[in-house]
């Protein structure tokens, strides 16, 4: 357990911050930062990607290798997607000045996805020697 800790300190100070930031009123959000329509999901999908692949850093630095097992996937989904709809989860019942959405939770899978494609595609053989 401590040992995962130590690999995934990065990913769980992002996670904090991803829950901090999203359930902050938006208009202590948007003071002299241009909005267009469509921004929260821009930012769902970002705050997940990082995440995601913050998470496969950890994995990789934890076990010295860019080797991975379709079980670090399945965590990996699991883990995400209980925290994104924890935030939506805590924006609809606790903090209601902020909305809960579908589609945020859609747009924080998507970020996953994004994240997982990217590892798989950038280490598709998982047989290279750790640097």
């Amino acid at each position: 357990m401590i040992n995962t800790i130590k690999h995934q300190y990065l990913a769980i100070l992002w996670a904090i911050l991803v829950l901090i930031l999203c359930d902050m009123p938006t208009d202590t959000l948007e003071n002299g930062v241009p909005v267009f329509e469509g921004m929260d999901k821009l930012v769902h999908t970002g705050f997940f990607f990082v995440l995601t692949v913050l998470l496969f850093y950890g994995k990789i630095r934890q076990q010295k290798s860019y080797y991975f097992r379709i079980t670090t996937i399945v965590k990996i989904l699991l883990v995400t997607a209980f925290l994104g709809a924890g935030i939506e989860i805590l924006q609809w019942k606790v903090f209601t000045y902020r909305s809960a959405e579908w589609w945020d939770l859609f747009c924080d899978m998507v970020g996953v996805g994004m994240g997982i494609f990217s590892y798989i595609f950038l280490h598709r053989n998982g047989h290279e020697k750790f640097i």
